[in-house]
């Protein structure tokens, strides 16, 4: 069997499930959906491994459309870049302290 049909066959499984399981609401801009425009709704695999569909669903959400593609965009974006992946621990991104003299030239004031 190709792997296409075996990929669609796969999203539909979970899908049916991620829908059965969760709010049909998308997890980043809180948009509802229902009807025909369900299908605006997309399964994100938090993991990007859409091999990875736990029964209790911990590697998805539901996301739109628009949100969807811009979750992927931004770990493009990453790796063209080659920054730290969004969501990853980094360290502070600047050592400029705007207000570091501050306290000393209030104190003067006085």
């Amino acid at each position: 069997m190709p792997l296409r049909n075996t990929r669609a066959e796969l999203e539909k499984t979970y899908r049916e499930r991620a829908l059965k399981l969760f709010p049909w609401i998308c997890a980043r801009c809180g948009r509802e959906f229902s009807g025909k425009r369900l299908r605006e709704l997309t399964v994100h695999h938090k993991d990007h491994n859409h091999f990875n569909n736990p029964p209790d669903g911990s590697n998805w959400e539901l996301l739109c459309l628009y949100c969807h593609d811009n979750e992927h965009s931004r770990y493009g974006d990453a790796e063209y870049y080659d920054e730290p992946t969004p969501g990853e621990e980094e360290g502070p991104s600047t050592t400029f302290k705007p207000f570091e003299a501050l306290a000393a030239l209030l104190k003067d004031k006085k």
